[in-house]
């Protein structure tokens, strides 16, 4: 099986899955810092982000045994914090509180090292993101912040490339609306 760093996501969950639970600490490393960027803005919180990611790699872990293709473990992950994700919105919505429309921290946690100008730029994007419908935001945020084409995101969140272009050019719209309202 080689090294823990080494194994394929396919070879911990098997060696995870045959007993050795210390092995899932390899998936965690791997995936926890992405995903936490992901959750992060669509919730609009690092904290509230550290916190699905969490969760989504608990319930991965308890229902490992369901991970039918263990070499699409990253995908299926994906899915456990999306669905994560998405609960939390409808949550919040409910309690009639809103996503955190500044979080700072999530803004400069890409751009430590940027202009005041990049700075705000970043946190009206960040607060204008807030007010997409999770549709948008979620396909706005894997096509720019994550850097996947859409073919990638069709394949992670099961809609087809059309109708994430869709979403994306509505999302551009709403935007463009949106950022200059809040520069």
């Amino acid at each position: 099986m080689g090294l823990a760093g080494d194994a394929t996501d396919s070879e911990v969950v098997r060696a995870v899955l045959g007993g050795e639970v210390e092995r899932y600490a390899v998936l965690v490393h791997r995936y926890r810092d992405r995903y936490a960027r992901y959750a992060a803005r669509m919730l609009g919180s690092l904290d509230a982000g550290e916190d699905a990611v969490q969760d989504a790699l608990v319930r991965a872990f308890d229902r490992l045994a369901d991970c039918r293709e263990p070499d699409k473990f990253a995908g299926w992950l994906f899915l456990i914090l999306r669905n994560r994700c998405y609960a939390e919105r409808r949550r919040r919505q409910r309690e009639g509180r809103p996503l955190d429309e500044r979080d700072d921290a999530v803004a400069a946690a890409d751009r430590p090292d940027g202009t005041f100008e990049q700075t705000e730029r970043m946190r009206a994007l960040e607060r204008s993101l807030t007010h997409l419908t999770p549709e948008q935001r979620e396909v706005f945020v894997l096509k720019h912040i994550e850097g996947l084409a859409y073919d990638e995101i069709a394949g992670r969140t099961g809609a087809t490339v059309a109708s994430l272009k869709m979403r994306m050019h509505r999302a551009y719209d709403r935007l463009r609306d949106l950022m200059k309202e809040h520069l």
